[in-house]
């Protein structure tokens, strides 16, 4: 499937991009062009589809094939693509707004039935192409033009909605972190089934620094840990932390203080089946604990695309149908004169 002669150059098209200055926008599409060279399918054979907000112009820029469809709806046509068009590579881009609030249904029923499509969620927590209102991932008591008061309602976790509706891949990046972003892209298109990328963005207009509690220089290494299957989980300007495990619940402790000894830290495994750990750790927000980036959960299961293949030939070798005429003829007919 990889064809490694493309470049970054191979999958855009030359159209001026559109976003606001600084806009983490630039930096996610940046990573998707670099993360689809490396994996290497033909432009031809990548369809990429979104709904409505400020992420989803992004198949404007794409060299491939693209779909700027309506508010919410993006997971229910890329889903139908995918079906229709097993062949090739889907990717969804969804903000917040749109893939969590009127895309919300579709978003956990993709999930659910791990149809073979890669979604890039692109979290600012705000509404920005409307120009400001609260989102669905906006914290409690954000104030903005549709909450001067201040919200009055908790924020869904897009990872909490994965794992609620059994997702077997959840990956996330910050627009700020490039190399990880493209870790979680390659990852996510090798994955078979939904793969879920949450990507932390900024928007320089409306909600200017909402994440700065976590990219900051000054902090990111003690608030952000970045996971990699098979290695320590370890964290800090000098990798001098871990998460060890506390009962049933994680614990940050410092290696070589309180009798703690890199031995006692966790290995990441992405591709343990029970999603338990996997959970716990893509729930730590930067505060108590290190907010986890890079892949959290991959793990292979049928995909429902592949189940809707297999059913179809159970049928036609079964029934015999050849044609949607065979079918249809197959029944109790007669003719109208």
């Amino acid at each position: 499937m990889e064809n490694n002669t493309y470049t970054a150059g191979d999958y855009k098209n030359g159209s001026p991009v559109r976003w606001c200055p600084g806009c983490g926008d630039h930096a996610i599409l940046n990573s998707l062009h670099k993360a689809m060279a490396t994996v290497g399918v033909e432009p031809a054979r990548t369809a990429v589809i979104s709904g409505i907000g400020c992420s989803s112009r992004l198949p404007y820029y794409m060299n491939t094939y693209g779909f700027h469809t309506i508010h919410g709806r993006a997971a229910a046509i890329a889903t139908g693509f995918k079906v229709a068009n097993p062949e090739m590579t889907v990717w969804q881009i969804s903000g917040d707004g749109d893939g969590l609030a009127i895309g919300g249904n579709h978003f956990i029923h993709a999930v659910r039935r791990n149809v073979d499509i890669n979604i890039l969620l692109f979290n600012n927590k705000i509404y920005g192409l409307t120009k400001g209102q609260y989102s669905p991932t906006s914290d409690r008591g954000f104030v903005s033009k549709s909450s001067p008061y201040g919200t009055t309602e908790d924020p869904f976790v897009p990872a909490e909605l994965v794992f609620g509706a059994r997702g077997n891949f959840f990956a996330r990046s910050i627009d700020v972190e490039l190399q990880i972003s493209q870790e979680i892209l390659v990852a996510a298109a090798r994955h078979r089934g939904t793969s879920v990328c949450e990507i932390l963005q900024n928007c320089v207009i409306f909600n200017n620094g909402i994440h700065n509690y976590i990219t900051d220089r000054e902090f990111r290494a003690d608030r952000t840990i970045h996971l990699v299957h098979g290695e320590k989980m370890l964290f800090g300007k000098d990798k001098e932390k871990g998460l060890v495990r506390d009962g049933f619940l994680l614990k940050a402790v410092t290696i070589g203080q309180d009798g703690y000894t890199i031995d006692d830290v966790l290995v990441h495994d992405a591709h343990c089946e029970s999603n338990f750990l996997h959970q716990q750790l893509a729930m730590m927000d930067g505060y108590d604990l290190p907010l986890a980036i890079g892949v959290i959960r991959d793990v292979e299961a049928l995909t429902y695309d592949e189940g809707v293949s297999r059913q179809v030939d159970e049928v036609r070798a079964k029934k015999g149908f050849d044609t949607l005429r065979s079918m249809i003829l197959a029944g109790e007919t007669w003719e109208v004169k």
